[in-house]
Formats: C-alpha cells, sequence, structure tokens
C-alpha cells in the first residue's frame, strides 16, 4: 500500500484530507505537533483504520523527521502544518514566524535530504488566497504578484517563496497551492463559520467585523480535497495553483444565510441578531482568485454549492456539539488581534 505523510492532519483541512486520501486506499502517516487547534475528535471516523498511524512531531524537528521519512518512504507529502488565524498573528506574529517560515525551512531541508534518493516523492505545500492581498476588483491570477497585508499573510507568502527557491535551486518534486476561504466540518470556531453556528445554536449574538462588507471566496473544504488530490496526481512541479469556488459572498450576506438556515432546524433564541464590532487592524477588504489554470490544465472545478455546503456544516455542527466542548472556551469565546 502507497504512503503519503499529512503535515498538520489533526486540524481542519488536513483530517478532511486524511479522511479522502484513506478511502482511496492509500496508507497515511499523520504527523502533527498538537497546538490549540490540534483535535483527535477530527480523526474518529478513521482512527482505528490499518491504513492510519499518528505520529506526533513538530516539523522544527529535523532528526525525527527524517527517521519517519525514511521509514515509510512517502509518495507524497502534503504540508498543511501552520498557524493559520489573521487575529492571533496580530497578537503573536512570533510564533507565525516559527511555524510557518521556519518550519517550512527545516521541512525543505529534511525533504531535500530524502530526496536525493527518493527523486519522484513529490511534496505538496498548501497555501492561502491573502498572500495576494487585496483584490478590489477582478481576480488573482497565479502569475500576480504578492501584497500581503497581516502578519499571517506574509508568513504564508514567505512560505510559498521558500518551496519554489527550493525547486528552483534544488529541483526539489514540489508544487504550491493557493486556495480561498475553506468552511465545512472540524474547522476550529475561531473561524468566522463554525463561530456563528456556536453563537447561533447557544442564542449568543453575531459578531462581524466592521460592517460586514468584507467579502470572500468561500470553498467547501471536501472540494479543497479533491482538488488536492488532483494536484498530487497530476500537477506539475514548480507550478502554482489556484483552488477556489468562484463564489464572492460578504461576511453580514454569510450571517444572514446561516440565520435562515438555523430558522429551519432550531427555534432561534431572543439574543440570536448580528452585532458589528470593532474592525480588525489591516483588514482586507476582499479576496478572489481566478480558477482558469487548474479548470484547463488538471480539469478541475468545485462541485458543491455555497447553500448546500452551508447547510451540511450547520448539520454537522448541531449533531457534533462534543466538538465545541473538546476545545477550550476561551478559544472559541475570546476576541483576538485588537491593537492595545
Amino acid at each position: 500500500m502507497k504512503k503519503i505523510i499529512v503535515s498538520g492532519g489533526l486540524g481542519f483541512i488536513g483530517s478532511n484530507l486524511i479522511n479522502l486520501l484513506i478511502k482511496k486506499n492509500y496508507f497515511v502517516i499523520n504527523i502533527d505537533k498538537v497546538s490549540y487547534a490540534s483535535n483527535f475528535y477530527n480523526t474518529r471516523s478513521f482512527a482505528n483504520k490499518k491504513n492510519y498511524k499518528f505520529i506526533r512531531l513538530d516539523i522544527n524537528n529535523r532528526s525525527k523527521f527524517k527517521k519517519i521519512l525514511n521509514s515509510h518512504k512517502p509518495i507524497a507529502i502534503f504540508n498543511l502544518a501552520a498557524e493559520t488565524h489573521v487575529d492571533r498573528s496580530i497578537d503573536n506574529p512570533s510564533e507565525f514566524i516559527r511555524s510557518n517560515i521556519v518550519g517550512v525551512f527545516n521541512l525543505l531541508e529534511t525533504f531535500r535530504e530524502f530526496s536525493k534518493k527518493n527523486k519522484k516523492t513529490k511534496l505538496i505545500h498548501i497555501s492561502t488566497d491573502e498572500v495576494y492581498g487585496d483584490v478590489l476588483k477582478g481576480r488573482s491570477k497565479e502569475t500576480d504578484p504578492y501584497k500581503p497585508s497581516s502578519p499571517y499573510a506574509a508568513s504564508k507568502a514567505s512560505s510559498d517563496h521558500l518551496v519554489y527557491s527550493y525547486v528552483r535551486t534544488y529541483k526539489l518534486n514540489a508544487m504550491i497551492t493557493n486556495c480561498s476561504n475553506n468552511y465545512g466540518p472540524h474547522q476550529h470556531p475561531e473561524k468566522l463559520i463554525p463561530k456563528l453556528i456556536y453563537n447561533i445554536i447557544n442564542n449568543k449574538e453575531l459578531p462581524l467585523y466592521g460592517k460586514g462588507k468584507n467579502s470572500r471566496e468561500w470553498i467547501f473544504v471536501e472540494d479543497h480535497c479533491d482538488a488536492l488530490f488532483k494536484v498530487f496526481k497530476n500537477g506539475m512541479k514548480g507550478e502554482f495553483y489556484n483552488i477556489g469556488s468562484n463564489i464572492n459572498i460578504n461576511n453580514l450576506d454569510i450571517a444572514k444565510l446561516l440565520i435562515n438556515i438555523a430558522k429551519n432546524k432550531i427555534k432561534l433564541g431572543k439574543n440570536v441578531k448580528i452585532k458589528f464590532v470593532q474592525d480588525r487592524p489591516g483588514h482586507d477588504i476582499r479576496y478572489a482568485l481566478d480558477g482558469k489554470k487548474i479548470l484547463k490544465k488538471l480539469k478541475w472545478k468545485s462541485k458543491i454549492n455555497l447553500k448546500k455546503g452551508l447547510e451540511s456544516t450547520f448539520n454537522w455542527y448541531f449533531k457534533n456539539m462534543n466538538y465545541y466542548t473538546s476545545l477550550k472556551k476561551k478559544d472559541i469565546t475570546k476576541r483576538l488581534g485588537i491593537l492595545k
């Protein structure tokens, strides 16, 4: 059975990707340092599968990562190990530098050594649309310059540049994906959609930054994972691939959609109403990706429309309220990213 390593596999996208790979009969080694956003609840559906193994590892630990690579000899590595919440990067940028830049450097160095005798092994580095910065008009293409606005986006941009430099300099078999905003089951409620769902279910106000007019391109996580698999199978060394849905909607309309979905499931409490709160420093107005390249080159496009995806997401959280209780309450409710 062919082996694949997923770093950051206890997180949101990583655990959904592992679920897909296991169903496709790969043996998956999940390496994760187990941070606040890591959650073993995310692995419940496959934790006891014979083709799954978990190893606690920080990708900065080169010697241990080297042993794992030499022991398992994977055909691919999906790198999802990263700090991802913009507000946290405003409060504590140093952890983002350590994980997203230094961590990727150490991963690349270990992979470079391993690749000398395993040239066919692929590295798929997963990144974000936030590296392009504000896109007030049109849609970002893979050839557009990076213009990150937050410490998080800057750290991911740096990691993308590092990966590409190792392709050019050391001929590593690596490719880079930049995806739009994900949503779906297993997402930490520091992020907008699961936070709104949590507050709706618990009869709390729905906080929106500024006036809720910030626009994002939303993609259901299973669509993203499907695209990552396409890149793994058919992507070309050194290429960048935008992954998106072509569905842009602002945060205010997302909140209204979720309220309407909830009305058909539960009786809404009196406190469930939209509340505009202090905006995030440097908050980008709009992200939007041009997905023509992955459609043309890999024949991939998203399948799940926003309403269906949001309904599925709401239903999952409503049926899995234990997911919320598996987390520290302060990580759900505390406001971050406010300059003092």
